[in-house]
């Protein structure tokens, strides 16, 4: 069976990338959404700046994706340090929320 290609375009806007420093997670039955959120020191608003709404096979694809790369990452650069975050396991306020949506 021949492999079929995708071309995948990104137009110099979207080539920019949007900064987030928050991320809520939030779930239904049917689907995984994702807002990414940018905070500002000493601002008591914070404006989401994306949205992504995935489903729950496209959501664990995602979750591989991540941690194959931050993998690599580590191999390459060394260990990721969470600075002020809770143990593994722990809720961690205000980063990712596993509420219903």
């Amino acid at each position: 069976m021949e492999e079929q290609k995708l071309n995948i375009n990104l137009t110099p806007e979207m080539a920019e990338g949007t900064y987030a420093n928050l991320a809520i997670i939030a779930h239904s039955s049917s689907e995984f959404i994702v807002d990414f959120i940018r905070m500002m020191p000493g601002l008591k608003d914070a404006q989401v700046k994306s949205r992504i709404i995935l489903t729950p096979e496209h959501a664990k694809k995602l979750l591989f994706a991540l941690q194959d790369n931050i993998g690599k990452y580590e191999k390459q650069f060394g260990k990721i340090q969470l600075s002020g975050s809770p143990a593994p396991g722990s809720t961690i306020p205000m980063s990712f929320g596993g509420g219903e949506a």
